[in-house]
């Protein structure tokens, strides 16, 4: 399905949004640093894979989060890479674009996530943002429905072609109508989907959403849609 924008009705805003956490999400061989706040009765918690060259600091990722939280959904913001990484990333981008090492990570920190005592009970849905997406979506292929939502924010489907049609969460892809090549592989991934599936173009958007009000609009669409289907 592809749609144009359309206005949503405005969401109830929770008052307390929790505090953010400090987390480390450890492996035998990494530790990945990342933010947790989880609100009072939460609907469940939204994973963030972040875009290329980008980190948990990311302005745009964390706006959608702060809205996010005011609809009644945790977030956990974290590094995809070590500091190491990242500095070698910034000179080859060769880490950014190694979507099985992303999601890796990724599905390290969904089974880390199982084990906080804030988060453990909780639904668990992905947002990610170029090849962050790519790595969101192979992992809720691997994980399977009880990833109960996917969100991507000018991604690279593409990159996970093999495995869309073995995800069954639904998916929601937001691209700008001015991204023209990333709209054109995202058309093309939407039709090797079999789940639940939307595309919306956000008219005058480039890839980065820098154009006032656009970046809103994503994360409205986007809270919209884990609303939906982070309900039991």
């Amino acid at each position: 399905m592809i749609s144009a924008l359309s206005i949503s009705p405005v969401r109830q805003n929770h008052s307390d949004t929790g505090k953010s956490i400090p987390v480390y999400i450890t492996s035998t061989k990494v530790v990945l640093e990342g933010e947790l706040q989880v609100p009072d009765e939460p609907l469940g918690v939204v994973l963030f894979a972040h875009g290329s060259g980008s980190s948990r600091h990311s302005v745009r990722n964390r706006m959608v989060a702060r809205t996010l939280h005011r609809a009644g959904i945790g977030t956990l913001l974290f590094d995809l890479l070590t500091p190491q990484e990242n500095v070698e990333d910034q000179i080859d981008g060769f880490f950014r674009f190694d979507i099985p090492l992303l999601t890796s990570r990724l599905l390290m920190a969904t089974s880390w996530l199982h084990s906080h005592p804030a988060a453990k009970d909780l639904p668990y849905a992905y947002f990610g943002a170029s090849t962050g997406a790519a790595a969101a979506l192979v992992a809720a292929a691997e994980i399977g429905p009880s990833i109960r939502a996917v969100v991507s924010r000018g991604g690279r489907p593409d990159l996970a072609l093999r495995h869309l049609s073995k995800v069954k969460s639904p998916i929601l892809l937001i691209v700008g109508g001015q991204d023209d090549l990333v709209l054109k592989l995202n058309e093309r991934a939407l039709a090797t989907m079999t789940c639940e599936k939307k595309l919306e173009v956000i008219p005058y958007a480039s890839h980065l959403f820098e154009e006032p009000g656009t970046l809103e609009q994503v994360a409205s669409l986007a809270a919209d849609w884990f609303e939906t289907h982070l309900h039991p």
